[in-house]
Parts: C-alpha cells; structure tokens; sequence
C-alpha cells in the first residue's frame, strides 16, 4: 500500500526490498561467523602461546632445579660444618640461656659456656692421646716384648697341631709386617692428623659460626623462617622450637649414656685386669656418641692389650664390651628416650652408612643428629600438615535409569 502522496508505508515491502534485506542478513551473518572464527583462532592461538610458555616455564624451573641440587652437592662439606655449628649452637645455648636467669650477660654467658666445653674436650684429648701414644705400643705385639711373647705362642701352636702343618713356616712369613712397626707407628699418625691444615681450617669455621649462632640466635632464625611462605611460617617456627627440643633431649640422652658407658667401662676392665683401663674407657665414652659403630672401634685398643697378656682375657674383653652395650641399647636407651625422640636402630644404621659413603667421617659423625632434625620436619610437615590432611575424592552418586514401563508397574496411577 501506498500513501496519497505515492510514497510506501514503512511498513509494506517490496519483494525486492525483501530481497535486499535477506542479502544484507546473510551479509551481516558471515560477518559476524568471519568475526567469531577469527575470534575463536585468536583464543586458540592464545592459549597455545601461554602453554608454550608453561612448559618452557617449567623447563627453565628444571634446570634451575638441577643446577641448584648441583651447587649443593659441590658444596656440601661446607653445608655440612653449618649443620654441625647448628647443632652445636643449639645445645650449647641451653647452658647460655640457665647462665643468663642467673643474671648474667649474655656475652659473657657465651664466653663461659665455650671456654668450658673447650676445656673439657681438650682436657680428654691430652688425657686419651698421650697414653695410647706412649704406651699402647708396650703393651701389644708392636713391642719387643710382644714380638718374643708372639714368638713363643707360635712355638707352642706348632707343637700343638698335627703333622707339623707348620714346621717348615717361619714366623716372618706368617707376619711380615709386625716385625716392621716400630713403637713411634701411631705417634706418626696423629701427628699426620693434627697437622692436617683441613681439620684446623674446619675446626674454625665451625667454632666461629657458633659464635655468630650465639652472639644472635633470633635473627638468623628469623631469616630461616622467612625462607618459607607467609601463611606457613607459624607453623614452620613451631616445628623449628620442636627440632631444637628434640636435639637438646637427645644429646642429653646421649650424654648420660656416654657416662654410664664410661664407668661400666672402667671398671670392667679394672677388673679383669686390662691395662690403661681408664684411659679405654674414657675412649669407650667418647664413641657412644657415635652408635652401632662407635661401639665396635672402642673395644679394639683393650682387647689388643689384653691379647698380648693371654688369650682368654680378650675374649672377656670382648664379652664385657657386648654387655655394656646390651644394657645401654635395651636398659638405658628406651629409659633415658622414653620422652625424647626415638630413633629405629635400623634407620639408624643405615643412615650412619648413607651418611659415610657420600659425605665420609664428617657424615658419619653428624648422621644421627641430622636423622632426629629429619625425623621431626617428616613428622610435621608431610605426615600432619600433608597426608593427614589429604581427603579422599568424592564419588558423584548416580540414580539409577529405570525402565518408564516397570515404573509405571511399580507405581500404578
């Protein structure tokens, strides 16, 4: 229809105005699938750009991981004398902190702890050192006397055994070395030892980060609580006041224990008759601090000197060494560990083994105080902050699909 005035009303059309807007619609559509595709291609791309860069994220994150267990490795020695200052800076700031309730400084609470603890380890160097030096070798086979004794038994083997298996065999072929040690053999190798500019260098570094640990403890605490994420940090500062508890108790514990070794020891051997029987056990002491293979070093030098008297009387020896040990590992440990940390013999050894092979007598020496710290962060942090936490997934619970006609049976109506 059309107005007077010959124009068309908007609202009648033409079948070519119907036409045209048809084409214009399907214009605008393409467009706007042209616009959607390319907009879809650009997400595509777009994500495929951010994964490529996850994944070399991540691979950049690898190597820097690798690099740093690397570095670490290098200097693992050296992290292993910070360990050791550690430990020794937190058993010694007990002694500092009763010093200091008694209303001395701190400094000077610091001083005396150290110079105190240094004098007493001094003090059974010059003890241990100088007799097994002198003495140790009149008393075994690298003596004279112990030659000619050795000699002797020898004579009376071959008279023993039948067939005169060994009448023929000299004694130098059966010993070529002991007629060649002279007395000096083992004052040759301490001083070897002493003089090594190594022990010494590491000595003092360990001797002067425990100062720098104790001249000011919280601050390098809180710069190792910093090393952990905000939310976690009280949490990481618990379990740090937990391992400090638990190496405090357990060189308590192992201290005790060195004692109770130390006089059952002594007077053991006093008994039977050993000589330099303060000397062993005091060496017998000393190496209770390092278990399972401590033990076994400690009772050669007795039991060398009691073979050079008779025979038997090192099998005592042997046997009162084996029941030292007994009650200390089934008596006094469980006793004294009762409240303390505890740690599987087992786990013990093998960590005394691991820590031997890879980091030698450094390892092996701080193997049993780097298990209890590693005990408790695995108590901590992975059993009760991880896996005790950790929830099973839950199952979607389906309805089951019923039959409409066997619903229809069941429910009639």
């Amino acid at each position: 229809m059309t107005s007077g005035r010959g124009e068309r009303s908007p609202f009648t059309h033409t079948v070519g105005d119907t036409a045209v807007i048809v084409t214009r619609r399907s214009t605008l559509r393409s467009i706007a699938e042209k616009l959607i595709l390319e907009a879809g291609t650009g997400i595509n791309m777009s994500r495929r750009r951010g994964a490529v860069q996850v994944k070399f994220g991540k691979f950049i994150g690898l190597i820097l991981f690798v690099g740093l267990l690397y570095l670490l490795w290098q200097i693992r020695q050296v992290l292993l004398l910070v360990f050791a200052a550690v430990v020794f800076a937190t058993v010694i700031n007990k002694p500092v902190q009763w010093l200091q309730k008694l209303g001395i400084n701190r400094g000077l609470a610091v001083a005396l702890s150290l110079f105190t603890i240094t004098c007493i380890l001094l003090g059974a160097v010059w003890f241990v050192v100088p007799a097994l030096v002198e003495r140790l070798p009149q008393y075994t086979f690298f003596s004279e006397q112990g030659i000619n004794k050795l000699q002797t038994w020898y004579q009376q083997i071959k008279g023993i055994l039948p067939g005169d298996a060994l009448a023929d065999t000299p004694l130098s072929e059966l010993l070529p070395q002991v007629t060649q040690f002279s007395p000096n053999w083992i004052g040759r190798v301490m001083a070897v030892f002493t003089s090594s500019l190594d022990f010494f260098l590491n000595a003092l570094l360990v001797l002067v980060t425990i100062i720098m640990l104790l001249a000011n403890p919280q601050s390098y605490r809180r710069i190792f609580i910093l090393a952990f994420p905000k939310f976690y940090r009280a949490r990481a500062n618990k379990i740090t006041t937990e391992c400090e508890s638990a190496l405090t108790g357990w060189v308590s514990g192992i201290l005790f224990n060195m004692t109770v070794v130390t006089l059952f020891s002594g007077i053991g051997l006093a008994i039977l008759g050993v000589p330099l029987p303060t000397v062993n056990a005091v060496i017998a002491g000393l190496l209770t601090f390092v278990p399972n293979i401590g033990p076994f070093l400690s009772v050669i030098p007795p039991a060398l000197m009691a073979l050079a008297i008779k025979p038997w009387l090192a099998l005592a020896v042997v046997l009162l060494y084996v029941a030292i040990q007994q009650l200390e590992g089934n008596v006094l440990t469980p006793l004294v560990m009762k409240k303390q940390v505890s740690l599987l013999p087992a786990i013990t050894l093998m960590a005394q083994v691991i820590s031997a092979v890879f980091f030698g007598f450094l390892g092996l020496f701080l193997a049993l105080p780097l298990v209890v710290v590693l005990q408790v962060w695995a108590k901590e942090l992975l059993v009760k902050d991880i896996l005790d936490r950790w929830r099973a997934p839950k199952r979607e619970i389906r309805p089951l699909a019923i039959n409409p006609q066997e619903h229809k049976l069941r429910h009639p109506g």
